[in-house]
């Protein structure tokens, strides 16, 4: 058999919008309540949430047993991790901090097999594979890999057109706050040269063919980034949303009570 079909990335391929949720509550339980939401994909936070492989692939679990799209955000742009991830069965990776095109091909060299890339094999043994149920994954697999590469630096913005370029990377996933800090803009992704910068990447990307992902909590913003040519919208949080209901919570009930 071959590597399951990634329909994520077989939709961001066709410029479908895809409608997302940032999952950093680090348990199997929180990303089932997603996948079950109405989602079309979850993003697994192996950056800033207390992730390990194995607390990523119980999610992964969780996220394929309900039909929602999993991705997952790796710590950090390292060939080993997503080698880890990877086997634990994700399909569509996403890398922080790339900020050239040096760094994007050293991405898609980590996540696809030889002789397109360096990853190395194990199908005999991991998840990916079905632990060898899948007898022809590691001659498929490549294809339905996605690769995200994070743009939030101005190196970044520099280089999005070599980024956007190189062969292998499916979606540049832009990361408004980390951006505007790096600008020099901590807490501010609305100044005028933040907005610049954001709608500059988006439109080299879109010129590359490949897909753009946006975070955008702000449902005021969604229909201008969409307009702008994102695709990949990650519109909600599960940290975000279970406090904000726990918070409105208690407000009503202290009020009810008063």
């Amino acid at each position: 058999m071959p590597a399951p079909r990634n329909l994520l990335k077989e939709k961001l391929i066709a410029g479908q919008t895809q409608i997302g949720c940032w999952l950093d509550m680090a348990a199997n339980v929180p990303a089932e309540i997603a996948g079950r939401a109405g989602f079309d994909w979850c993003m697994i936070d192996g950056e800033h949430a207390p992730l390990n492989p194995t607390l990523i692939r119980d999610q992964l679990i969780a996220l394929q047993a309900v039909g929602c799209a999993a991705a997952v955000r790796v710590p950090m742009g390292e060939a080993w991790y997503l080698k880890q991830v990877l086997d634990a069965g994700a399909q569509s990776v996403l890398v922080p901090m790339v900020d050239s095109a040096a760094e994007a091909r050293a991405m898609v060299q980590a996540v696809k097999y030889p002789p397109q890339g360096g990853r190395g094999l194990a199908a005999l043994v991991i998840r990916a594979s079905g632990y060898g149920a899948e007898a022809d994954y590691t001659q498929t697999a490549n294809d339905q890999i996605c690769l995200m590469v994070q743009a939030e630096t101005p190196g970044a913005v520099e280089h999005i057109d070599a980024i956007a370029a190189t062969e292998g990377v499916d979606c540049v996933f832009i990361g408004p706050h980390d951006l505007a800090a790096n600008m020099g803009y901590v807490g501010n992704t609305d100044a005028a040269e933040v907005r610049a910068a954001i709608a500059h990447v988006m439109a080299r990307t879109r010129a590359a063919g490949k897909a753009v992902g946006m975070f955008c909590l702000n449902p005021d913003d969604l229909a201008g980034y969409r307009d702008m040519g994102a695709t990949v919208l990650a519109v909600a949080s599960d940290v975000v949303s279970y406090r904000q209901a726990l918070e409105e919570r208690i407000r009503k009930v202290r009020s009810v009570l008063k």
